[in-house]
C-alpha cells in the first residue's frame, strides 16, 4: 500500500508541476489521435452515409466487411501495416515505419469502420422513417442526406467521441508499427506498458489518470450529446 501511495503522490507531483516527458508524451498521443480521428472522419463518415441512405449492389457485404472489421485484433492490424512499410513491404520506400505517420495510419484503419457502421445505422434509421415524406415532396437526394445529417449531429457526434475513445486507448498497433521510441513515438498507453514493466509505477499511473480523465471526458460528452438529442426529438 506504501507502494502505492508513494507511486500516487509521485504521479499527481508530475502532474501539478507539468513534467516535461510527461506533456510530451501527453501531446503526441493527441496529435496522433486527433489526426487519425480527422481522417477517419472523412473517410468514414460519406461511406456511412452511402451505407445508410443509397441502395447498390454489394451493399450488404460491405456492411457485412465492415462490420467485421469493426473486432479485427489492433495487434492483427498493427501486423498487417508492419509488413506494408517495412523494408521489404509495398511502401518500405517511404520509411513511415516506427514513425507517428504509420501510428495514424494503424489507428485510422481500426477507428474508420466503426465509424461508417455506425453512423450508417443512425443514417439508415432516419432514411427509413423519412423516405417517404421526402419522395412525396420531392426532395432531391443531397437535400435529403443535408436534413439527416443535420437532424442526427448529437448522434453523429456520438459516434466521433467514440472513435477518439478507441484511438486514444489503443496499444497493441500502435506498439507494433510506432516501436515506443523515447521522444518519437512514445504515446500514453505504450508509455504506460513500458513503465510498468520497468516498476516505474509514477509515471504510468500519471498517464493512467490522464487517461482515465479523457475516458470520463468522453463519455460525459457522450452522455450530453445523447440528452441534447432528446430535448430536441421531444422539446425537453
Amino acid at each position: 500500500m506504501s507502494i502505492f501511495a508513494e507511486a500516487t503522490a509521485t504521479a499527481f507531483s508530475l502532474i501539478i508541476n507539468a513534467n516535461a516527458d510527461l506533456l510530451e508524451i501527453i501531446g503526441l498521443s493527441m496529435k496522433v489521435s486527433l489526426s487519425a480521428l480527422l481522417i477517419a472522419c472523412i473517410l468514414g463518415l460519406p461511406i456511412g452515409a452511402l451505407l445508410g441512405t443509397f441502395d447498390f449492389a454489394f451493399k450488404n457485404t460491405v456492411k457485412g466487411i465492415l462490420t467485421a472489421l469493426m473486432g479485427m485484433p489492433p495487434v492483427v492490424v498493427g501486423l498487417i501495416v508492419y509488413l506494408h512499410l517495412s523494408r521489404s513491404g509495398l511502401f518500405g520506400a517511404l520509411e513511415l515505419l516506427y514513425t507517428p505517420t504509420a501510428m495514424i495510419i494503424a489507428q485510422v484503419i481500426l477507428i474508420t469502420p466503426i465509424i461508417a457502421v455506425l453512423s450508417s445505422q443512425i443514417l439508415e434509421d432516419l432514411h427509413e422513417e423519412y423516405r417517404d415524406l421526402f419522395i412525396s415532396l420531392v426532395v432531391p437526394p443531397p437535400n435529403a442526406l443535408l436534413t439527416y445529417l443535420i437532424e442526427a449531429r448529437y448522434s453523429l457526434l456520438t459516434v466521433i467521441l467514440a472513435g477518439f475513445g478507441r484511438a486514444i486507448s489503443e496499444v497493441g498497433a500502435v506498439m507494433i508499427v510506432g516501436g515506443n521510441i523515447d521522444h518519437l513515438t512514445r504515446v500514453m498507453t505504450t508509455a504506460i506498458a513500458l513503465e510498468t514493466s520497468k516498476g516505474e509505477l509514477a509515471l504510468a499511473l500519471a498517464l493512467g489518470l490522464i487517461l482515465l480523465i479523457l475516458a470520463l471526458f468522453v463519455n460525459f460528452a457522450a452522455q450530453q450529446a445523447k440528452s441534447l438529442l432528446s430535448v430536441q426529438r421531444y422539446g425537453g
